[in-house]
């Protein structure tokens, strides 16, 4: 997430900005913060940090679950409705192949690298993480099935990416329509 705070704000139509003087990210991995889009219980959009992974369902250890591919399973049902969908801003993606070591391949819109977002899913959990105790914020985004351009690279998956109105529906519309967004982004792009 290269851009500055600015442009975050006026891509995501925030009003309200929380993440106080937060540089570039050049990368973000799992159960790092980052910049995430939500609107407060009055409507408003704002952004502010989050941790990325929510905790695995029952009986599936403790690592943190970054991606939300089956949105059909009752684990994440509950997670989808309008109070819990988020956008997460991001300039591009990374995906890695080999063993050791392991090579990045970035994907971005173009190569100057213009935001867009992953459609994303958030709660507040309370816990430890990154050795803190308390209450957290965390997100997930959804994935679905690799377009021509990913599959190459990372054959199972890529995020939903969302742009202009896609990002209004997923935060505004019903969870059928929202839902509706978790397709592959087109190979052009």
């Amino acid at each position: 997430m290269t851009s500055p705070r600015e442009a975050v704000l006026q891509f995501a139509r925030a009003l309200r900005d929380q993440t106080g003087n937060q540089p570039p990210l050049p990368s973000i991995f799992p159960d790092q913060l980052a910049p995430v889009v939500r609107a407060d219980r009055d409507g408003v959009r704002s952004v502010g940090p989050m941790r990325w992974g929510f905790p695995p369902p029952p009986n599936l250890g403790t690592r943190p679950v970054t991606n939300v591919r089956n949105t059909s399973s009752p684990y994440w049902r509950h997670w989808l409705g309008r109070e819990t969908r988020c956008l997460v801003p991001a300039t591009a993606f990374c995906e890695y192949t080999g063993g050791a070591p392991k090579i990045p391949h970035w994907f971005a819109l173009a190569p100057s690298r213009p935001l867009f977002a992953f459609a994303g899913i958030w709660r507040r959990w309370s816990g430890t993480r990154k050795g803190e105790d308390g209450e957290h914020l965390l997100f997930a985004f959804l994935t679905t099935e690799a377009n021509d351009v990913v599959r190459p690279v990372h054959a199972k998956a890529m995020p939903v990416i969302l742009m202009g109105e896609d990002c209004d529906a997923w935060l505004e519309a019903d969870t059928s329509a929202a839902l509706a967004l978790q397709r592959p982004s087109p190979s052009g792009r």
